[in-house]
């Protein structure tokens, strides 16, 4: 059986309120020239220090999102130039087996476009504008990360197998780990009673309150008679739902007893899986829930968490198996590290590169901007 995980926390993907923080940094500027420091080559490839500086205040950012402590930001600062390192290495694997992520792409910006609902990809490109962020090189960020998945996927994760004994021990050992309370995992159809942004000043100031509760009532009823007669409530949802988790389906997640309010607790826990609910008035609009799994209290079933299982054995076997991967590619590559900075990943078999002047072109080619480099 193998095991594959769409997206893998191994090489960090920002998401996108946070990507001010990858904006380029300048060392230096001398009559237009931008002054960039070497701190190590892979190949024909150079990292920066300014590279190395914005992973590093990424590391920072997260750690104090995470409530980390200082020791444990500490500790992962130590691998900021081997987790470069890392990425230059499966990125040039990638070129070598013909990667391309450029269809990917175009699906993940919309989808970010989605759920930052707005209308358009220029309303994407404005909205990173507003926020510091170089669309472009937010697209170029997302395209390289896209390629490292798909070569860790392809190269490491496809040759990680897990059996059913596997599976039925880690089940076995970690029963007191399962114990869950009961849940239900809803999904929502809203339809909205507030006006819509792209809506016309003067039309929307004609139209009343009353007018709009009428209308987004007549359309929750619609909905709901729809789904009753057989449509699917995830395509429903993506269609007609106003709220954030259309582009999901609706989809919610999961809630505990305690964590809703009175009313729709007391609905949704008396639900069954697939059940729904009639339209429900809220202080947006009109909400139209659906209970799509309802765990009751205790240890679940096997087949009902061997998914998770899978995920847990497969994260298991695959950080061992990617990192003798990637000590694989660093013998085979040529690198070098300048005094003072360490790779944590770095094998004694690695080989220093011999500099010739197509190789320094090479490496210039790379960076897209004009730069200066201070060389060590």
């Amino acid at each position: 059986m193998t095991r594959h995980l769409s997206i893998l926390a191994i090489i960090v993907v920002a998401a996108f309120p946070l990507l001010a923080a990858d904006t380029p940094k300048k060392t230096e500027v001398k009559s237009g020239t931008v002054v960039e420091e070497i701190i190590a080559r892979i190949n024909n490839h150079i990292i920066t220090r300014s590279e190395f500086d914005r992973s590093q205040q990424q590391v920072q950012q997260e750690g104090e999102q995470q409530n980390a402590t200082p020791q444990q930001i500490t500790s992962k600062e130590k691998d900021i130039l081997r987790d470069l390192v890392d990425q230059q290495l499966l990125l040039q694997k990638g070129d070598d087996l013909g990667i391309t992520a450029e269809t990917d792409l175009v699906k993940r910006l919309d989808e970010i476009r989605k759920q930052m609902n707005l209308a358009t990809m220029d309303d994407l490109a404005k909205a990173a504008q507003e926020q510091g962020v170089s669309y472009e090189e937010f697209k170029e960020n997302l395209r390289e990360n896209i390629i490292t998945q798909k070569v860790i996927q392809q190269e490491v994760g496809s040759k990680v197998n897990i059996t059913p004994a596997e599976i039925q021990k880690y089940y076995k050992d970690h029963l007191s780990d399962m114990t869950q309370p009961e849940q239900v995992r809803l999904s929502e159809i809203l339809i909205s009673t507030q006006p819509k942004p792209t809506e016309d000043p003067k039309t929307a100031a004609s139209i009343t309150d009353e007018q709009r509760v009428a209308t987004a009532q007549a359309k929750a009823n619609q909905v709901y008679e729809d789904i009753e007669k057989g449509a699917k409530f995830d395509d429903v949802a993506k269609k007609d739902s106003d709220g954030p988790t259309a582009a999901q389906g609706g989809d919610l997640g999961y809630f505990k007893r305690g964590t809703l309010a009175k009313e729709l607790e007391d609905t949704t826990f008396g639900m069954k899986a697939g059940e729904v609910t009639k339209p429900i008035r809220t202080k947006q609009g009109f909400v139209i829930l659906q209970v799509t799994e309802h765990p009751q209290a205790g240890v679940p079933p096997e087949k009902d968490v061997e998914g998770k299982i899978q995920d847990a054995i497969y994260l298991q076997k695959l950080q061992p198996a990617l990192r003798a991967y990637l000590t694989k590619l660093r013998e085979d590559a040529y690198i070098d590290i300048k005094p003072g900075y360490t790779d944590s990943g770095a094998s004694p078999n690695e080989t220093k590169p011999i500099y010739t002047t197509a190789a320094a072109d090479q490496a210039k080619k790379h960076n897209k901007k004009k730069k200066r480099f201070l060389l060590f």
